[in-house]
C-alpha cells in the first residue's frame, strides 16, 4: 500500500493518473469476491469518476492543483456529506433530511484535493468497539479472511476500505477507541486527536464529551498529514524524534490484564526493540486506572449523552435497533443529574492526575487492544460479545476519558495477526505525539 506522499508524487509527475487510481478503487469496491458491499453503505461512483477526470484534465494543462488532488478517501457514515442522509450505520435514521452541506472535516479534505469514494459502514450509532452491524453486514478483516474475523469498530468500514485499497485513507471518529481499535485489528495506523482539535459540527454525536474526529491510514506520516488538514494547520509531517532518550511509561495497572499470548509477546518484543534503541522504558502502576470500571459503572458519558439524543426513537422504534447497542444506550436511564455531575468531577480529577504523570515522560505505551481480532461467529452469544467489546474498548478509552491524544501503530510481524502498539499523550500534544510515533514506527516494523 502506498502512502499519501508517494501517491501525490506519482500523480504530480504524471506516472499515475487520477482516473487510474479511482477506477482501481471502484473496481475493488465492486468486486463480488471482496468486502466492498459490506464496507460501503453508499458509493459515490459517478462523482468520483467525474472529479478524477477533471483532475487529470487540469493537471495536463499545468493547472496549480492541491497537493493531494485525485487521491481516493472514504468517509464514515457519521459525517454529513452534502445531499446525503447521515444514517450512522442504522436503519432508524434513514428518513432524516439530507445534509445541506459537508461537515467541516469533510469540506477540508475535499479542499485538499481528496476524492470521496463513499460512506463507510460502522457499528450502529458508533456504539461498539467490534464493528459488527446486523443491518448492513459486517466487513471482514483482511487478516485470515476465510475465518471471518471482525474488523473492529466503530470505524469498521473505514479500516477495511484502507486495507483492501478501496481508498488510500479514511475519515473516522473516536469516542472510546473507534479509530484505533479497527486500526489495531486490521494492521494500519489510527489516530485520535485532542477532541477540540477538529470541529465536530456535522458529525452525528454519540458522546458530545468524548467524541473526536481522526484518520486511519497506512502510516504515521499519512495520519499526520490528514490531521494537519483537518485541524487547518501547516500540512507537514513532524520530523521523527530520536528514540534514544525517549521516556515511555508502561502502566502495570489494568491495561496489561488479560493479554492474549500473541499480544503479550508482540508488546514485549516492541518494548525490547525500543529499549535496545535507547528508549527509557519505565513500568509502574497507575492506581487510578483501576477506578475506571467503577466511575463508568452506569454507562459513563456515552450512555447518558446518547440516551438523551435517541430516547424518543428507542421508545417508538426499539425493535429496529441492534439490541446490543440499544442495551448500552438504555444504561443512560440509570444516571440522574447528580450522577452526571459526579462523572464530570471524577473525569476532571482523573485527567488532572494523569496529565501530571505525563509531564515526567514523553508518552504512555501500552497495547491498543489486549486481544487479536476474534472470529465473527464466536461472538454470537451475548456474553462473549460484551466481554470482547469491553476488552476492545478498555485501553483506548483512557485517552478519551482524560481528553488526550493517542495513536495506534502496527506491532505485528509478517504472518502474525495484526496487533496495535498504542501511545497516549496529553491534551494538545498532538504534533509532538506524531514525532514520537514516527520514530517508534520504524523500530516496530524492523
Amino acid at each position: 500500500m502506498r502512502t499519501l506522499v508517494e501517491l501525490a508524487e506519482e500523480l504530480g509527475t504524471g506516472r499515475l493518473r487520477a482516473t487510474q487510481l479511482i477506477d482501481a478503487s471502484l473496481a475493488r469496491i465492486a468486486d463480488a469476491r471482496g468486502e466492498g458491499a459490506r464496507t460501503f453503505l453508499k458509493v459515490f461512483e459517478r462523482s468520483a469518476r467525474a472529479e478524477a477526470e477533471a483532475v487529470d484534465r487540469l493537471r495536463a494543462r499545468g493547472a496549480d492543483l492541491p497537493r493531494f488532488a485525485g487521491i481516493p478517501l472514504s468517509v464514515k457514515d457519521l459525517f454529513d456529506t452534502a445531499g446525503d442522509v447521515t444514517t450512522a450505520g442504522t436503519t432508524v435514521l434513514r428518513d432524516r433530511p439530507a445534509a445541506s452541506a459537508d461537515a467541516p472535516a469533510v469540506a477540508r479534505l475535499r479542499a485538499a484535493g481528496f476524492i470521496l469514494m463513499g460512506r463507510t459502514n460502522m457499528t450502529e450509532l458508533a456504539y461498539s468497539g467490534l464493528g459488527i452491524n446486523p443491518h448492513y453486514g459486517t466487513p471482514l478483516n483482511a487478516f485470515d479472511r476465510s475465518a471471518g474475523r471482525i474488523p473492529g469498530g466503530s470505524s469498521s468500514g473505514a479500516a477495511v476500505s484502507v486495507t483492501d485499497q478501496m481508498a488510500a485513507a479514511a475519515l473516522g471518529t473516536d469516542t472510546g477507541g473507534s479509530c484505533r481499535i479497527p486500526a489495531a485489528f486490521c494492521g494500519i495506523v489510527g489516530f485520535k486527536p485532542t477532541a477540540a482539535r477538529v470541529p465536530r459540527t456535522g458529525v452525528l454525536a454519540l458522546s458530545t464529551t468524548l467524541d473526536s474526529v481522526g484518520p486511519l491510514a497506512v502510516s504515521v506520516g499519512c495520519c499526520a498529514l490528514l490531521d494537519a488538514i483537518l485541524a487547518q494547520e501547516d500540512v507537514t509531517v513532524p520530523a521523527a524524534t530520536p528514540v534514544r532518550g525517549l521516556r515511555l511509561l508502561v502502566p502495570t495497572t489494568y491495561v496489561l490484564d488479560d493479554l492474549e499470548a500473541p499480544v503479550a509477546r508482540a508488546f514485549e518484543r516492541s518494548l525490547s526493540r525500543l529499549s535496545a534503541a535507547g528508549a527509557l522504558i519505565v513500568q509502574e502502576p497507575i492506581p487510578s486506572f483501576s477506578e475506571l470500571p467503577r466511575i463508568n459503572a452506569k454507562g459513563g458519558f456515552s450512555a447518558a449523552e446518547s440516551f438523551a439524543t435517541f430516547r424518543e426513537l428507542l421508545e417508538t422504534r426499539f425493535a429496529e435497533f441492534d439490541p446490543r447497542v440499544a442495551t448500552r444506550i438504555l444504561k443512560g436511564r440509570e444516571q440522574n443529574a447528580a450522577d452526571y455531575l459526579q462523572l464530570k468531577s471524577e473525569r476532571q480529577a482523573f485527567s488532572a492526575e494523569l496529565h501530571r504523570r505525563l509531564a515526567a515522560v514523553d508518552a504512555l505505551a501500552l497495547p491498543t487492544v489486549p486481544i487479536i481480532a476474534p472470529r465473527l461467529d464466536a461472538l454470537a452469544e451475548e456474553e462473549r460479545y460484551f466481554r470482547a467489546n469491553a476488552l476492545a474498548l478498555r485501553n483506548p478509552a483512557i485517552a478519551n476519558f482524560m481528553d488526550g491524544c493517542s495513536i495506534s501503530l502496527p506491532m505485528h510481524e509478517a504472518g502474525e495477526a495484526p496487533m496495535g502498539f498504542m501511545l497516549i499523550a496529553g491534551r494538545g500534544s498532538d504534533r509532538r505525539l506524531f514525532a514520537l510515533a514516527r520514530a517508534i514506527e520504524e523500530h516496530l516494523a524492523a
